[in-house]
């Protein structure tokens, strides 16, 4: 058991309570600002901010980390774009409640893909993660078209996290995050130039594509990989998990939305899932690999 600094947790907080902040900023940003044309400007800022952070990466990306990274980059990327057209949609919170699905999507994919061996801990949070998403999603017989593209969210999330575990090892962590930056920059710019990029306009939403570069990305990976230094890996996952939580928790304080019963028991039960996937016992080594890039908010 590694010794815990009395920050590190704390710190964590920090970093999952601008994550869970994020989908509630970004909600009225993005009904002012095209979609690409936000995620376009925050990821270049974010990729500015921490080459800036740390210039010497520039020397440490070759074409080994491009050729693994920027496919991973892209998988990022469709992440994002799904993610934010899931909360123009739908609320924050079910956003949010949607985009955590890929903590228990990815040990399931680990399974299929990698032949990684599949905790019966996993099926106990799959069922309650279904159950949970049936109560937030399920609106008499029909589901909304915003959450099925926030469920897409998280399968890229969870893709994206597998793929990083296998082909970060070895590679320098910090360089390949920039370029994966860099390429779901990239990606969002070639959707948002074909028809006229429209910078911001209103402080509002320079606000939040400051907020989520700097603090929801940059920051938080500094953070993020600082704590996973000092702490154990499975207490790193449950304590981020609390992103969720703050989302739906803030987009209420807001007057944003309001949660009506049947939402709440799905979203507990949804947090309950992860929280049982990522209980201490899972190998270190995969939710390391896991919690290895920035968040995906």
């Amino acid at each position: 058991m590694k010794k815990t600094p009395a920050l590190a947790a704390p710190a964590l907080v920090t970093v999952a309570l601008f994550w869970g902040a994020a989908f509630v900023i970004m909600k009225p940003a993005i009904d002012k600002e095209p979609i690409n044309d936000f995620l376009a400007t925050r990821f270049t800022l974010a990729a500015i901010v921490m080459v800036l952070a740390r210039p010497s990466v520039l020397k440490k990306i070759n074409w080994d980390v491009l050729r693994t990274a920027v496919p991973l980059g892209l998988m990022l990327g469709g992440g994002y774009i799904t993610q934010t057209i899931a909360l123009q949609a739908t609320t924050a919170a079910i956003t949010a409640f949607l985009t955590g699905l890929y903590v228990v999507l990815t040990p399931i994919f680990g399974w299929v893909f990698l032949r990684q061996r599949l905790d019966r801990k996993v099926f106990w949070g799959v069922a309650l993660a279904t159950v949970g998403l049936a109560l937030i999603s399920v609106n008499g017989f029909t589901v909304e078209a915003g959450q099925l593209w926030g469920l897409l969210c998280a399968l890229l999330y969870a893709a994206h996290i597998v793929g990083l575990g296998v082909w970060s090892r070895g590679r320098d962590i910090y360089a390949m995050t920039v370029v994966q930056l860099a390429s779901v920059a990239l990606l969002t710019w070639g959707f948002a130039l074909p028809d006229g990029y429209q910078p911001p306009t209103t402080p509002d939403v320079w606000f939040a594509i400051v907020f989520t570069a700097v603090l929801a990305t940059a920051l938080a990976f500094f953070v993020q990989t600082w704590a996973q230094s000092k702490m154990d890996a499975s207490r790193v996952a449950i304590i981020l998990t609390s992103e969720i939580v703050f989302a739906a928790l803030i987009a209420v304080l807001v007057g944003q939305e309001s949660l009506s019963l049947k939402t709440t028991i799905g979203g507990a039960l949804m947090i309950a899932a992860m929280l049982i996937v990522e209980w201490p016992g899972r190998k270190a080594s995969q939710v390391v690999e896991a919690l290895s890039t920035p968040h995906l908010e």
